[in-house]
């Protein structure tokens, strides 16, 4: 693989994995917003992988792979998470994350059609 290929299509995935994996190491994000506070956690998440599944699309150019790996970051995630004070691990969280992923890559799709 060329380093400029290198560079310009997989930093950016790994970039961006560093930034989710930072916010999943804070021990708590409430807002004491209540319902709000939820609302907002759940679209962050959706928004974190939306643009990690265009990421991987984008630098893996399969659907099926892209999808494969951005499920498995968004599992390990979880499993980061069950382990930082504060934070749990939740399948919801994955289902979610998986949504985002497919949202993103859709996009990524539709943006490349242009």
């Amino acid at each position: 693989m060329a380093r400029s290929r290198l560079l310009t299509v997989w930093l950016p995935v790994v970039a961006w994995a560093a930034v989710i994996f930072t916010l999943s190491s804070i021990p708590s994000l409430s807002t004491g917003l209540g319902t709000w506070d939820t609302i907002l956690r759940k679209g962050a998440h959706l928004t974190e992988y939306a643009v990690l599944g265009a990421l991987l699309y984008r630098a893996l150019g399969r659907e099926p792979l892209a999808l494969a790996v951005g499920i498995a970051y968004a599992a390990t995630d979880e499993l980061h998470q069950h382990f930082v004070h504060g934070r749990h691990a939740s399948p919801v969280d994955v289902a979610i994350d998986a949504v985002g992923v497919a949202a993103g890559m859709l996009l990524w799709l539709r943006l490349r059609e242009r």
